[in-house]
């Protein structure tokens, strides 16, 4: 595989042939649902998003369909809200212009755009720090440093 081919497959442009962790039993449509019936939220969640938004403690999801969606991605990471970009249902020449769409926003607005997982992509603010879980990062003293 040339590096543009890797590229592109690390953006999520196009497919990855590499199918070392492909699973035959996965079933594509196989979702549990509750048909038209409206979800019920308990009012405890409801409190939790009202606080959250209060404190500027929210992180959008968008799953776009076409390019049209990407309006609602700028609006919301305009307002300084991180937004997850998951580009999985769309196709590869929409999904292309969405992250062309996100890198001139990240660019504009002095954000950064991490790849979460395949054609998903975190888009952050420039006042929002995006922590790695790296061992190397930990402290040395406290709690876990019983040597």
């Amino acid at each position: 595989m040339g590096s543009v081919r890797k590229a592109s497959a690390w953006l999520g442009l196009v497919e990855d042939n590499d199918e070392r962790y492909y699973d035959d039993e996965y079933a594509e449509g196989a979702e549990t649902g509750t048909g038209n019936q409206a979800w019920v939220t308990d009012p405890r969640v409801q409190v939790a998003a009202e606080t959250a938004e209060e404190q500027d403690r929210r992180i959008a999801t968008v799953t776009p369909d076409s390019f049209r969606d990407a309006r609602a991605i700028g609006e919301l990471f305009r307002d300084g809200v991180p937004v997850i970009v998951n580009l999985t249902a769309m196709d590869p020449a929409d999904a292309k212009r969405v992250v062309d769409f996100a890198a001139g926003l990240i660019f504009g607005l002095r954000g950064s755009i991490d790849r979460v997982a395949t054609r998903v992509f975190l888009l952050s603010p420039a006042d929002t720090q995006v922590v790695a879980g790296e061992a190397a990062d930990r402290k040395t003293d406290g709690f876990f440093n019983q040597s």
